[in-house]
């Protein structure tokens, strides 16, 4: 049976495809030289973390010219709509509005983002 497994990203690799997502694509060095501004990580590793996700399908990796390009093989939204359904199967029952409730709890929200919220919610009614 050769079924395509589908991987999904470790917190380490997230963080590599944050850059990637907000650049678009980038070489190593210059993915490293972003993560390298908020936490302590070594080239090599950064390097042989972008060589793991490419395998893993991840990452697409341009090799046309000396130095290597890396594009995102994963969409932000798709990403995000994976973690998204994870966390609330798994924290909060299957139940959106848990989940929403939650997240909102959280943290303190501006006017405009209790606005752009409640217009969003409009639309459910």
């Amino acid at each position: 049976m050769n079924r395509e497994k589908k991987y999904h990203p470790t917190e380490s690799e997230l963080e590599i495809l944050q850059v990637l997502w907000e650049k678009g694509k980038a070489t190593v060095r210059e993915v490293h030289d972003v993560l390298s501004k908020t936490r302590d990580t070594g080239y090599t590793t950064t390097l042989k973390t972008m060589q793991i996700m490419t395998e893993k399908g991840l990452l697409t990796r341009d090799t046309s010219s000396r130095t290597h390009i890396y594009i995102p093989a994963v969409s932000k939204e798709q990403t995000q709509q994976h973690f998204i359904s994870k966390m609330m199967n798994g924290l909060f029952d299957g139940s959106p509005g848990r989940l929403v409730m939650g997240a909102l709890d959280n943290k303190k929200l501006s006017k405009d983002e209790l606005e752009e919220i409640h217009n969003y919610l409009k639309q459910f009614e």
